[in-house]
C-alpha cells in the first residue's frame, strides 16, 4: 500500500555514491511519498537538493545518535576485497557497518529496510564473499523491522568510479548469453544498478511483513523491466 499523499516521510540512505546507491538517491529525491533523504557519507555529496541532507559519518564508529528517525532505510553499503586491503576489511564493511546501521535506525524507530546483497549469498558458503553477504543477511533480518527487503541481484549493469575489468568481460559474458537463460536461470541475467534501485523503492512503499528474499529476475520485475 502507497503512503498517503499527505505523509511526513523520510528515507534513511547509506551507500549513496555508489553503482546502486546512487541511483537510489536519485529516485528517493524525486519521490513525492518522501519529504526528506538523508544520506551517511563518508565525504560531502556533489549535490544538493531542497529534500536532502547529506551527513558525514565515520561507519566504523557509527552511533545511534548519528542516526535520524526515518520509516525507510535503503543500505548499499559495500566494497571490495581488492579495495579494502584485505578479508576482515571488506567483513568489517558488508558486515558490520551493514549491521550496525540496521540496529541503530532499529532503535530510532525505522520500518523497513532494504538491503542490497548478491546473487549466491549463504552464511555457509564455502567461498568467502558469498559467505560474508550471506551472514550480513542472516544478521540484519534478526533485527525487528516490520520489513526487510534483501535484494540478490546478479551482475550489475552502470557506470562505476572504478574499472573492474574481470567484472566488465562477465557483463559482456552473460549480457550475450542473456537469452539462453530462462526459467531459473534467468536470475543470472545482467541487470541494470538503476532497476535495482527502483525495486527497493518500490518495495518500501508496500505494506509487507517479515522478511523477504528478492533474486534477480524478480528484481528486474518489481523494476519495470
Amino acid at each position: 500500500m502507497p503512503p498517503t499523499p499527505d505523509a511526513q516521510r523520510t528515507a534513511l540512505l547509506a551507500g549513496g555514491t555508489g553503482l546502486v546507491g546512487s541511483h537510489c538517491l536519485t529516485q528517493l529525491l524525486r519521490d513525492p511519498a518522501y519529504t526528506r533523504v538523508v544520506a551517511l557519507v563518508r565525504r560531502p555529496l556533489p549535490l544538493t537538493d531542497p529534500k536532502l541532507e547529506a551527513r558525514v559519518v565515520e561507519f566504523d564508529r557509527l552511533d545511534e545518535r548519528d542516526i535520524p528517525r526515518a520509516e525507510d532505510v535503503y543500505c548499499s553499503l559495500g566494497t571490495t576485497i581488492r579495495r579494502a586491503g584485505s578479508r576482515e576489511a571488506f567483513r568489517r564493511v558488508d558486515h558490520d557497518f551493514v549491521v550496525a546501521l540496521a540496529r541503530h535506525s532499529a532503535a530510532r524507530g525505522a520500518s523497513r529496510f532494504m538491503l542490497v546483497s548478491s546473487i549466491g549469498a549463504d552464511p555457509r558458503s564455502a567461498v568467502f564473499y558469498n559467505r560474508v553477504k550471506g551472514e550480513t543477511e542472516r544478521d540484519v533480518s534478526a533485527v525487528p523491522f516490520r520489513a526487510v527487503h534483501i535484494m540478490r541481484p546478479s551482475l550489475l549493469v552502470g557506470e562505476r568510479s572504478e574499472h573492474r575489468w574481470l567484472e566488465d568481460v562477465s557483463i559482456r559474458l552473460f549480457s550475450m548469453l542473456a537469452p539462453l537463460l530462462v526459467g531459473p536461470a534467468r536470475k543470472y541475467r545482467p541487470i541494470p544498478a538503476e532497476i535495482v534501485a527502483r525495486a527497493m523503492v518500490v518495495l518500501a512503499h508496500r505494506a509487507d511483513q517479515g522478511v523477504h528474499v528478492h533474486e534477480s529476475d524478480r528484481i528486474a520485475e518489481l523494476g519495470g523491466t
